[in-house]
């Protein structure tokens, strides 16, 4: 019977095992592999996780031959791991990039019946309006492929402010109008989604031009990274208003033993509780939310959002105000630190907020794509 190991022992590793695992129980997992146990778990759901001279070494040369080995960490890793392996006499893997790890996600969470996907909803006859921010540093690593992305995306250079000079192809800038471009440091991505809140979804028109100045309205609103981007098809656009969509999310990423796990990796405890107090002070009925919420497995990660234009717009208005007093409370203060807390914060308040309106909201799903 063929068999798969996994390499990594993360979020990504998990779901792609949990998938697997329901959807092809006639390959049995042996394990996790990674390259250090540091940092990583000894076990995960259930099974060992392997250092690679372990798995090498601890497994006959004929049982390693009938097993493939899933690569499962973030893509950009993906050529220095294989390299890793084929100096460890590991030949047989094979690359579990966004767009795989996309689809196995989709059938997986469609047998569940979980997390509705936006690509298997019925398409109407008018083409839905929309507009996605991709927000774009200076000190971006060069993507190596051509990327070529829709003409409803539109480049925003983030923290502007602290850049020696303003990107080519960029149409906007995070510090025009009001903004808070100089936090960039801490706030990362989502400096970008403030400046779409106080300077496009509070208008009835923008101009953009790379439009040819020409007013624009709006249906649906977003924000992208550099690298990462949800998968937003031509004929998804047909399928928004025909199923009265409110919020586009991507799949969420599972977590063991819940997402709690996130937060101690990548948040200091002290921010945490900064956080948690900010939101009794201001929305206790959502702080309220927070056991449910935080301990359970699915996370939405990396601030990716589409949404109708009011629905972001409530959604801003409702987190900025948290993680200006979270800046207030923390220590030390978010104006004496450049660590990219508050953006690590708003991947788990974006959980709390979508979570808590899960039944309030029509929200579906799709794959986060990588861009390499």
């Amino acid at each position: 019977m063929p068999k798969i190991a996994i390499y990594g022992a993360k979020s990504i590793a998990l779901g792609i095992y949990e998938a697997i695992h329901f959807l092809y129980p006639q390959f049995p997992c042996v394990g996790f592999i990674v390259s250090s146990k540091r940092g990583n778990p000894a076990t995960l759901a259930g099974l060992k996780v392997w250092e690679i001279f372990e798995f090498r070494d601890g497994i006959s040369s004929q049982e390693l031959e009938d097993i493939r080995i899933l690569i499962a960490t973030p893509e950009n890793l993906h050529s220095e791991i294989m390299a890793y392996l084929d100096t460890n006499g590991l030949h047989n893997y094979i690359c579990m990039d966004s767009h795989r790890e996309a689809e196995l996600m989709e059938r997986y969470f469609a047998l569940q019946e979980k997390f509705r996907s936006l690509h298997s909803l019925s398409m109407g006859r008018h083409r839905t309006e929309i507009c996605v921010y991709q927000t774009k540093f200076y000190k971006d690593k060069r993507l190596g492929k051509l990327c070529g992305l829709p003409d409803w995306v539109i480049p925003l250079q983030v923290g502007t402010k602290l850049s020696p000079g303003r990107l080519a192809k960029c149409f906007c800038f995070d510090n025009t109008g009001e903004n808070i471009s100089a936090k960039n440091g801490n706030y990362c991505e989502l400096t970008g989604l403030y400046w779409m809140w106080k300077n496009r979804l509070q208008e009835k028109t923008e101009t953009s031009s790379a439009q040819g100045n020409r007013k624009m309205e709006k249906d649906y609103y977003g924000l992208f990274h550099y690298r990462r981007v949800l998968d937003i098809r031509k004929e998804d656009l047909y399928r928004l208003a025909e199923n009265k969509v409110d919020v586009i999310l991507p799949f969420p990423m599972l977590h063991e033993p819940d997402i709690t796990e996130h937060h101690a990796r990548y948040i200091a405890e002290s921010d945490w509780e900064a956080m948690l107090q900010a939101l009794w002070e201001l929305w206790p009925d959502y702080a309220s939310a927070c056991p449910e919420v935080f301990h359970q497995r699915y996370f939405y990660n990396y601030n990716l959002i589409v949404a109708r234009r009011q629905i972001l717009a409530d959604y801003c208005a409702w987190l900025f105000p948290v993680l200006e007093r979270t800046e207030q409370l923390s220590v030390p203060g978010g104006w004496e630190r450049c660590d990219r807390y508050i953006g690590y914060l708003g991947e788990n308040l974006m959980t709390l907020y979508f979570f808590y309106h899960k039944n309030d909201f029509n929200i579906v799903h799709t794959g986060r794509i990588m861009l390499t």
